[in-house]
């Protein structure tokens, strides 16, 4: 959505979602469920920095924890939270939400706000547009410029449609970060 803003005249609302939320009760693997304890902390950090800050910050932080996480393989500690907190020009105090329950009802709240709409047999991430939420798109690599707002055309022209729910493929091939 950050590559579609940039040739579309649209905005993005960020909202918080989590993992561990939404897999609570399923049958995961152990070792998916041990990732699952460390998506807490973040979750619960960008939790308290939305209801302290405001949602508006939530788009350059989940950039600012993404690239640390995914691009640079950075652990779910709390160095890397404040790192990207301080990146971002938050308190890195805020930090301390990570091993606080304090969030986890508003997290619960948030996250049921955006799961909700598509219902519980999807993931991560939710878009909502025109009325009409989805998961996904899930799309390796990110596409850049106007290959972005072909596929934000795309996704316009389907939520248009009533009635439409699904296209999907395997995957051949896990996540590029770039």
């Amino acid at each position: 959505m950050l590559e579609v803003e940039k040739v579309r005249p649209v905005s993005t609302r960020f909202h918080v979602m989590s993992l561990a939320i939404l897999n609570e009760g399923r049958e995961v693997s152990d070792d998916y469920r041990k990732f699952l304890k460390t998506a807490w902390g973040p979750a619960r950090v960008c939790t308290a920095v939305a209801l302290e800050h405001g949602e508006a910050v939530l788009g350059s932080l989940y950039t600012a924890l993404g690239t640390r996480f995914h691009n640079r393989g950075m652990p779910h500690t709390r160095e890397t939270i404040e790192e990207a907190l301080a990146e971002v020009g938050l308190p890195t105090a805020l930090a301390d939400a990570m091993d606080s329950t304090d969030y986890d009802d508003a997290l619960s709240k948030s996250h049921h706000e955006g799961i909700d709409q598509v219902g519980l047999k999807v993931g991560t991430p939710v878009i909502s547009v025109q009325g009409v939420a989805f998961f996904g798109p899930v799309v390796t690599p990110s596409p850049r410029g106007q290959e972005a707002a072909n596929l934000w055309d795309g996704v316009l022209l389907v939520a248009g449609v009533q009635g439409f729910y699904e296209l999907k493929r395997t995957r051949e091939r896990g996540p590029i970060f770039d």
